[in-house]
């Protein structure tokens, strides 16, 4: 079987600590992994980074890269601190009204994150933020009208992807109206068809049309379509986003170490649930055993049920995943005729790629714009 299409490709994953570990490094270089997720506990600062990132980037088999991932929203959710610029929350955004300074901010972000060869951002948070007491959303969302948000989530994404980083609009299809964090627990809302149209579905069918890389479940239960299963998990939630918004792109799950899910849910019905509801990327963030055991999973599901998912993931890897890895790695050099060249080692150093420039913090423009913006708040 082609790398491309083995099953783990489907599995993005987080890991402890600030160097690529073993376990994971074999699990990479079998090309069993799709993606892995950043998070400030792996950083310590720009020259470490750089070298974590190239070990990522070099563990993969070379046919097949890796994308890496990070949550870079702004506010409470940025994974990169100081040195690197420290952007307001897409509230802010928001208030302003200027869908062009959204889409500077995330042209800005696109730009850190491929200076370092992280090629998709788990942003922006396209939730509508209709519950004041809501304890996880708040100002990570643009606003609280469905209009407002769609037009900034639309600016947003645009600027992250035609600078050449995929964005994820996120919680599917919807978290901003909860009590309640899903990391702790699962929340339940009564929203009818009718009231999602009208608010949470809003942004997300914006976010469709605007060719959004990628989305992410919420595990929020909708209690009017599925009384048993949270969206993550259920058909009927889900046949919204593929039917009715017509999207085909890929859909991650939220992290399916999230008490949520990993409370009511064992391993497989997450696994089988996810791809079953019409989901594409198991995202597994920082369990050892956990990633084991959905990657164990995965490679024993029937191809009927991998198949279209795999489709979307290797489409949005092919698109983004190669420039990042280039950019870190330099371009591989042109395949040399049989018997000339064994490998890249073998290669003489004329052929072999330059070390790249090393570009990063600080970001004075993006400074000075992130300064104005939480000025004018």
């Amino acid at each position: 079987m082609a790398t491309w299409w083995q099953p783990g490709q489907l599995l993005f994953v987080g890991f402890e600590g600030t160097t690529l570990p073993l376990d994971l490094a074999r699990l990479l270089g079998q090309g069993r992994i799709g993606g892995v997720i950043l998070f400030a506990r792996n950083i310590e600062g720009p020259a470490q980074l750089r070298g974590l990132v190239r070990a990522l980037h070099e563990a993969a088999p070379p046919d097949v890269p890796l994308l890496l991932a990070i949550d870079q929203e702004g506010g409470r959710v940025q994974r990169l601190k100081a040195p690197w610029t420290l952007w307001p929350p897409m509230r802010a955004l928001g208030r302003r009204d200027e869908p062009a300074t959204t889409a500077a901010v995330a042209e800005a972000l696109a730009r850190e994150l491929s200076d370092l060869g992280i090629g998709l951002d788990f942003a922006p948070s396209v939730d509508v933020d209709t519950n004041p007491a809501n304890p996880v959303i708040g100002d990570r969302s643009f606003a609280a009208e469905p209009q407002r948000v769609a037009r900034h989530a639309t600016a947003f994404i645009a600027a992250m992807q035609a600078a050449g980083v995929a964005a994820c609009a996120k919680h599917f299809p919807g978290h901003g109206d909860t009590r309640s964090d899903s990391h702790f627990e699962l929340p339940r809302l009564p929203h009818d068809l009718d009231r999602l149209r009208e608010v949470e579905l809003v942004p997300f069918a914006a976010a469709a049309r605007a060719g959004v890389a990628s989305i992410m479940s919420a595990h929020v239960l909708f209690e009017a379509l599925d009384r048993k299963r949270p969206a993550t998990l259920s058909p009927p939630v889900m046949h919204l986003l593929r039917g009715e918004l017509e999207y085909d792109g890929v859909v991650f799950t939220d992290d399916l170490e999230m008490k949520a899910v990993a409370d009511h849910f064992t391993p497989e019905q997450r696994v089988r649930g996810s791809l079953e509801a019409g989901l594409d990327a198991l995202l597994v963030c920082s369990k050892a055993d956990l990633r084991d055991e959905c990657l164990r999973l995965l490679e024993r599901l029937p191809d009927a049920l991998v198949e279209a998912p795999l489709r979307r993931v290797v489409a949005l890897k092919q698109q983004y995943a190669p420039r990042h890895r280039d950019r870190v790695l330099g371009p591989r050099p042109p395949k040399q005729p049989p018997g000339l060249v064994a490998d890249l080692f073998a290669a003489p150093e004329a052929l072999r790629a330059p070390e790249p420039e090393q570009v990063g913090p600080p970001y004075p423009e993006h400074e000075e714009l992130a300064r104005r913006i939480k000025e004018e708040r």
